[in-house]
């Protein structure tokens, strides 16, 4: 593989350690004598097809190190999906700034623009080694066990709900939290962790890999209300009748970039979990909070785990571009046993590319509104360790002695 320079983006939605791919992939390239300069395009694609590029090689490495530890996309992002077009012009772009080294950190709509670039390179038999590292939140990318972004996103919606819980014991009620994910219910299923007693919420949990019936929606709530005096949900943005159609849809057509209804950005859905509530029971205290984008790149709630795998992703994608000159994504694959630990093998493009895949039927429980223990012990590495909250430990008033 001949000298040349090298160009990195960053794609879809932010998430608290991307920019740790990010600095990971440059810090690494800085050590190999046959990358160049190093661009970095402003807005994924669109920051590609309009020349607008940044020399990451004159950024300080006390710099770069801060930029890493900052949630968010460093380089700015994009949701457009490009067209074969466009990705031909992208490849043109590359080959008039000599760029030999192509690398695009997403999901798997980025995993599939570094596949058609890298398909139309191959065509015009021109050497450009094209990489896809990944990143989403929605831990749906295939041949991952997990991926970066989803541990520091899940355990702010752990935490979340250990608050919210918290919350609601003071003052009991009915509170439902409307988590992201439109397919996967891996975010959502993560509220499980701020669990610790059998008393704590969320006590019902609502993923978009089930069927959602409003019927037995109320009827589980109320159960648990009769049980407990109170009770929280947490349901995926996702949810949809047996049909397929998102309950959300009752209120919204606007669609996404990729003709999606659109799911995140309003609190629709929490809106219409609550009238169901207040409408077909007698609790009268009924709360909804929609977590939206708060998600996504919330400064110090970072899974450890979560940034150093994200770091290495980075500097393996490069590594295995140069060293072994070869095209592909780096995948996160967990070794087996007790005791966590991953590997991070290359896999092709065409593997994480366009499709995705849901939470495993094991992780679901039978009723469809909860998770299994076997989630939990999959997540909970991810995620790190919890806050350990304590409470009073509370004697009935008619057994404390007077005087």
């Amino acid at each position: 593989m001949p000298r040349g320079n090298m160009l990195i983006a960053q794609s879809g939605g932010p998430s608290a350690v991307i920019n740790q791919s990010l600095v990971g992939a440059v810090m690494e390239a800085k050590k190999h004598a046959d990358v160049g300069k190093i661009y970095g395009a402003r807005h994924g694609i669109m920051g590609i097809l309009g020349e607008d590029f940044i020399d990451l090689r004159k950024e300080t490495s006390a710099t770069l190190e801060n930029v890493a530890a900052t949630p968010s996309s460093a380089l700015g992002s994009v949701r457009q999906k490009p067209t074969a077009d466009d990705c031909k012009a992208m490849f043109e772009i590359m080959r008039r700034y000599n760029v030999r080294y192509f690398f695009y950190i997403g999901g798997n709509d980025s995993a599939e623009t570094a596949h058609i670039v890298n398909e139309e390179s191959e065509r015009q038999g021109v050497e450009l080694r094209c990489f896809h590292i990944p990143k989403t939140i929605d831990n749906d990318l295939r041949a991952n066990d997990h991926t970066p972004g989803f541990g520091s996103a899940a355990k702010f919606v752990a935490l979340a709900l250990m608050g919210i819980d918290l919350d609601n014991r003071a003052l009991p009620g009915v509170h439902i939290s409307v988590v992201m994910g439109r397919n996967a219910g891996f975010l959502t299923a993560a509220s499980a962790l701020a669990r610790t007693r059998p008393d704590d919420g969320p006590h019902l949990i609502y993923l978009p890999e089930r069927a959602f019936s409003s019927a037995a929606f109320v009827r589980d709530v109320n159960a648990v209300y009769k049980r407990l005096g109170r009770c929280v949900v947490a349901v995926s943005e996702g949810i949809h009748d047996a049909k397929g159609v998102p309950m959300i849809a009752k209120f919204t057509n606007e669609q996404d970039s990729h003709g999606n209804v659109q799911l995140s950005g309003t609190g629709a859905l929490g809106d219409l979990l609550v009238a169901e509530i207040k409408a077909k029971t007698k609790i009268k205290r009924v709360r909804s909070d929609t977590f939206g984008y708060l998600q996504r790149s919330f400064p110090t709630v970072v899974s450890e785990i979560d940034a150093r795998e994200a770091r290495r992703v980075g500097e393996e994608a490069v590594r295995t571009a140069i060293d072994k000159n070869i095209d592909g994504s780096i995948a996160i694959v967990r070794k087996p046993g007790a005791r966590y630990g991953v590997s991070f093998e290359c896999v092709p493009l065409k593997n994480v590319a366009r499709d995705t895949h849901e939470m495993p039927a094991s992780f679901i429980n039978k009723k469809g509104n909860d998770v299994t223990a076997a989630f939990v012990r999959y997540a909970a590495p991810i995620v790190g360790p919890l806050p350990k909250l304590t409470r009073l430990k509370s004697v009935s008033a008619a057994r404390i002695a007077v005087g």
